[in-house]
């Protein structure tokens, strides 16, 4: 792990969709899925960014554009340089006889990137509000699309077409990664048919090592205990699908 900042120079960037951009950088992370680094932009800020692509010492974060930090990283040019440490947090489990679900909700499709090529034959379920949202379409050509006004795939929300899927199709586990409310309603599915389903829950992180409690859930910190958490955790944590902290501290309705 690196536990202070160290400096790495963009090696490439792929723009997947109009809002989202890969910036690729050479590391040696000792990375699992589902964990996440924190990336540093000097005289502007800190912020924490799963590994959406890791092979050898290449790694990558998928930024969307949203604020004044990501619209910093996407006017980034290859060469330039940003602050990387980590890797943090629990990861997914990897189990290898599993007939195994993921399931991503916008830009949460990203968290799920690397633990789906580890998983290799999984089935996939991606959902945004319009096709031109959808991501990594060529790289998971295999992928069950969704979105919400019917502009490619199933007309409906991730909730929808995993709901349908589950009428044709068994699984064992299932993993998701998206708005917390769309994550709590694919737990609750998955709960009432005792299907073991693993989320990826995204709160503010303000440290990344469990001292600042910006980003607690029901007594779990997000950074060191997360971000990936088990229904037997999940079924005892209350406040998820509920209630967040935001930046300022006060807490929020998801």
């Amino acid at each position: 792990m690196i536990e202070q900042p160290i400096m790495v120079r963009i090696f490439d960037i792929t723009k997947e969709s109009p809002g989202v951009k890969t910036l690729f950088f050479k590391s040696k992370l000792n990375f699992e899925p589902g964990q996440f680094i924190m990336v540093w932009i000097p005289l502007l800020d800190e912020k924490p960014f799963t590994i959406s692509y890791f092979q050898e010492e290449l790694a990558g974060i998928s930024v969307l554009k949203k604020g004044l930090f990501t619209n910093a990283l996407h006017n980034m040019k290859k060469g330039d340089k940003l602050g990387i440490r980590g890797p943090y947090g629990r990861g997914f489990s990897i189990p290898k006889t599993l007939n195994s679900c993921v399931v991503g909700g916008g830009i949460g499709m990203a968290s799920l990137a690397t633990l789906t090529e580890r998983l290799g034959n999984v089935t996939i379920v991606q959902g945004t509000k319009t096709a031109s949202e959808i991501i990594y379409r060529e790289r998971f050509k295999n992928m069950n699309i969704c979105t919400e006004d019917g502009s490619i795939g199933f007309k409906g929300t991730t909730v929808d077409l995993f709901a349908e899927l589950l009428k044709k199709q068994s699984f064992q586990r299932v993993y998701a990664c998206g708005p917390e409310k769309m994550m709590y309603r694919i737990f609750e599915l998955c709960n009432s048919r005792c299907i073991e389903c693993e989320v990826s829950l995204d709160r503010y992180i303000k440290c990344g090592f469990g001292v600042c409690g910006q980003c607690d859930c029901s007594g779990q910190r997000i950074c060191i205990d997360g971000p990936v958490f088990p229904s037997n955790e999940l079924s005892n944590m209350k406040d998820f699908g509920k209630t967040l902290i935001l930046k300022n501290g006060k807490r929020a309705y998801c």
